[in-house]
């Protein structure tokens, strides 16, 4: 049954997470799920996003499947609960967590381990006193806390911790608290139907906005509430693949993310939201899927397949037949276009990077060109993929952008580096977590210094067929060291971005040859029939 494969594939993480977790009840450190801390000891500080973990081990104590050996197992519930302890007692005084740096005081960290420990204390029907004054100090905080950056799944989640926390303690202190949070949600939803991650529309964060308000509403329906999902149902139905993958590089932060736990919820109101859960089970059952199994996020979908497991819809709507017309998003700069077998994803907010499918095959992606620079006694990286403003026009059957390459952020930690940050986090700096992060976005996250290459890309659609054509101007090529196109390139720092699927089975396309037969004011130009 289709429905458990997000089972089967969630349960096939539990054995790496318990091996990332501390199971010694005489160990000091019994529940941390910080191997890096706690085993090597290579760091000096667990992170406190690690003790979401305890929510895949309760799920998978609850989860009754004749093969799966951790359920109703009792001593799951003893490293749930120990986890669960763990986040308490490696929390500041004031209840927040750090999760990169010492005394960053994390909102996603804080947000995403405090919902995990809600949710499997409740499911576990725990009785605790120290984990209760925990998550009554971490909830106070969250709704105290703003941190840089719009991130409106971190604020989703912090709405569905409230109210969760609220629940469990039977209070209502943070209403008001949660009622500005929903708001700021709503405020960052883009007309289009898309919220705001940094510099625009991210697909894949998009579906945990959508799990994250759904559950929100089942708990607090609210009319304006559900029209904000319907719409945001409806346009991630646009982003799941012919080949059943989703999301990738053309979109805003870059990820292969995708939350199914959502859509089943919204299914019970919005059946074509099932469609959207259909079409990557499609993709899952042929390997499509993104591969998370890391020591950071190894938990966020872990759960959130557990849970879609759960609450599946068992009356689903028929598939429908694609239907060609096209999706021109002018706020996201994210153009979809299907016609006769084909279909197009092209971000032209990203220098024209995109995904290229025929039938239910994906022909070509595409995130374009990469040069490596000689500047002195570095090497630099000119790509053509960062966020910026480009020049574009959009037609029937034509579609051109024209703009510069930019510098890649390619920004590494050093021992120098390292002892800086722990210094400046260890005196002043812990009092001033905000502007640290706000600092280290702009750095490696948002922003994009131009290179001096100007490029253009064009597409146009003859006899049943797209003929893409990029052209390349430099003042002079001597400094370029090497060239090339590849299909899976990002250049910006994103948690969950970088992740590997099956579609990036792609060759490098070497492009340095053609480069050095140029001479120094003749442009590179190439064309391809798609």
């Amino acid at each position: 049954m289709s429905r458990d494969l997000f089972a089967r594939e969630a349960l096939a993480q539990i054995p790496k997470i318990l091996t990332l977790q501390d199971r010694n009840p005489h160990s000091p450190t019994y529940g941390c799920f910080d191997r890096n801390f706690w085993q090597y000891k290579i760091i000096d500080f667990p992170s406190g996003m690690s003790q979401e973990f305890v929510w895949p081990l309760a799920l998978a104590y609850d989860t009754d499947l004749p093969d799966n050996p951790f359920y109703q197992q009792p001593v799951l519930r003893e490293w749930v609960e120990a986890g669960i302890l763990y986040a308490a007692r490696s929390a500041h005084r004031d209840g927040s967590c750090d999760d990169y740096f010492p005394f960053e005081r994390a909102g996603g960290a804080a947000a995403f381990s405090l919902l995990a420990c809600l949710e499997s204390y409740t499911l576990l029907g725990l009785n605790n006193s120290i984990a209760l004054r925990f998550f009554e100090k971490r909830a106070d905080w969250l709704a105290h806390h703003h941190e840089s950056g719009r991130l409106t799944n971190h604020q989703a989640l912090i709405v569905l911790c409230l109210e969760l926390a609220s629940r469990l303690l039977h209070t209502q202190k943070w209403d008001e608290a949660k009622t500005q949070r929903l708001e700021r949600v709503l405020a960052w939803q883009n007309p289009e139907g898309w919220f705001q991650e940094y510099e625009g529309c991210d697909p894949g964060y998009h579906t945990l906005t959508i799990s994250c308000l759904a559950r929100v509403y089942e708990l607090t329906p609210n009319n304006r509430l559900k029209d904000a999902i319907a719409k945001a149902v409806i346009l991630a139905a646009h982003f799941v693949h012919p080949d059943g993958s989703y999301g990738g590089e053309y979109t805003s932060r870059n990820t292969y993310n995708f939350f199914p736990h959502g859509f089943e919820l919204v299914g019970r109101w919005l059946p074509p939201a099932l469609s959207v859960n259909d079409g990557f089970l499609k993709g899952l059952a042929q390997g499509r899927g993104s591969c998370y199994a890391d020591d950071h996020i190894i938990g966020h979908h872990t759960w959130n397949y557990l849970l879609a497991w759960r609450d599946f819809a068992p009356n689903r709507p028929s598939p429908k037949p694609p239907t060609p017309g096209r999706l021109w998003l002018p706020e996201a700069r994210i153009l979809i276009d299907q016609r006769q077998d084909t279909k197009l994803y092209l971000a032209l907010n990203k220098g024209g990077a995109f995904k290229f499918f025929r039938g239910d095959r994906l022909v070509l992606s595409d995130t374009q060109f990469s040069l490596q620079i000689k500047q002195g006694k570095s090497i630099k990286n000119a790509v053509g993929h960062l966020v910026g403003p480009y020049k574009i026009q959009v037609g029937e059957d034509e579609i051109t952008l024209q703009g510069s390459l930019g510098w890649a952020k390619q920004k590494q930690m050093t021992s120098l580096n390292l002892i800086i940050l722990r210094g400046v986090m260890l005196t002043f700096g812990r009092f001033f977590p905000n502007l640290i992060r706000k600092l280290l976005q702009k750095i490696l996250i948002t922003g994009k210094k131009s290179a001096p290459f100007q490029f253009s890309r064009q597409f146009q659609w003859r006899d049943g067929q797209w003929l893409l054509t990029d052209e390349l101007k430099a003042e002079s090529w001597e400094s370029v060291v090497a060239a090339g196109m590849g299909g899976d390139q990002t250049s910006i720092y994103v948690v969950m971005s970088r992740t590997f699927q099956r579609g990036q089975l792609q060759p490098w396309w070497d492009l340095t040859d053609k480069v050095r037969q140029l001479a120094p004011d003749q442009p590179l130009k190439l064309e391809r029939t798609l």
